[in-house]
Parts: C-alpha cells; structure tokens; sequence
C-alpha cells in the first residue's frame, strides 16, 4: 500500500519515472544494481535487509559505481538519521512530509543536490552546535580555495546549485565544476558529506 502510494505520487510527475518496486531490502539491492535507476528510495524498515543496510551496499564507502539514495521512513530518529547519512544517502525524508517535499528530494537527488526533512535538519544543527560548545575545533587546515569555501558555505546551508550559481554570480557549469573539485579533495563523495565537512569543521555556523 505504502509502495503504491509513493509511485501514485512520483508518476503524477511527467520527468519521473518509477521504473520497479522491491518487497524488501534484499530485492531493492538486486533490482538496483540490474537497473541502475537515476534515484532510489528506500525505506529505513524492510524485511530481509533493512534500509540502512540497503543504502550502505547501494551507496556505501567502496561501492565502485554508487548510486543515489533516498531515505522514505516514518521513523524520525536520531540513529536512523545518522546511520543513512553515513551509509552514503543524499536525502532523508519523513513520510509525512508531503507529496512536493517528496518529489523535491527526488529531483534534487538526480540533480546532485541533497534534501533533508526541515525537521530532521534544525535537530542535526542543534546536535552539531552542543558539540561545538564541548568540543571546541582546532585550527582548520584544509586545501580549499576562496571560492571553494564559499561553495561549501552554500552547499552546508542546503543551497541547490542553481542558487549557489545566483548568490555568487558565476555560472551553473561553473558551481558543479567547483562541488566535484571540493569533493575530490575533501574526500567525500557527495553534497550530504560536504555539508558535514563544514559544520563539523567550523566553516559555517550555528545561524
């Protein structure tokens, strides 16, 4: 019921696609890798594999050709949170968040964006800045540029490319030019990780 409520919503959408349905995590794994979809949703809760273990063989650290993850769940919490993130997904949605924010997740995700649930985001800043009161962070030494640092400013503050492109006054081409710069030498693989760089390390603050 849940399966065909998500494709109810997704296929209303005439840029998207719902190409399979997996019954449970060890299905989406094989159906994934088979297909190669743009986006794959998943759900935190599924028999066989659950959905952290699903994004991490989808998406994970050593996956050669990873693929874009979404997290869908109904459970808002904290572990759930940071174990997709870590796994390698670049959304986390609550499936009570509406249809638009649903779609916007997808979109963003095939875009090279990432989306977070409005929620979830004030409760991972609120997490970060009791950190930062009790772990003060030394002296940032890292081999980004001016303008790279800026990006990465954007990208933390949840800035899709095209906004980054409008607020610095440089091309769209120009703004993915510099995210997969700042990726290969951060050593991270996407947005959601970049955004982590930057408030663990300081470059953006609690605002």
């Amino acid at each position: 019921m849940v399966r065909g409520g998500l494709r109810l919503i997704l296929e209303d959408q005439p840029d998207i696609e719902v190409v399979a349905e997996a019954a449970d995590g060890a299905e989406a794994v094989e159906l994934a890798r088979r297909l190669r979809p743009d986006v794959c949703l998943v759900d935190v809760r599924m028999p066989r594999l659950d959905g952290i273990e699903v994004t991490r063989l989808l998406s994970g650290p050593g996956v050669p050709e990873p693929l874009k993850v979404v997290v869908v769940t109904t459970f808002d919490l904290d572990e759930y949170v940071y174990g997709a993130l870590r796994a390698g997904a670049v959304g986390f949605v609550l499936k009570d968040c509406g249809p638009a924010l649903l779609v916007e997740a997808v979109r963003a995700a095939q875009a090279g964006d990432a989306l977070v649930s409005p929620s979830v985001t004030l409760r991972l800043l609120r997490h970060l800045t009791t950190h930062w009161t009790t772990h003060p962070a030394a002296r940032l030494d890292h081999p980004l540029s001016n303008r790279e640092i800026e990006v990465v400013r954007a990208v933390a503050r949840g800035r899709t490319n095209q906004e980054i492109a409008t607020e610095l006054f440089i091309s769209l081409s120009t703004v993915k030019t510099h995210v997969s710069g700042i990726q290969a030498k951060l050593g991270v693989r996407n947005r959601v990780e970049i955004a982590a760089w930057a408030w663990e390390n300081h470059v953006v603050g609690p605002t």
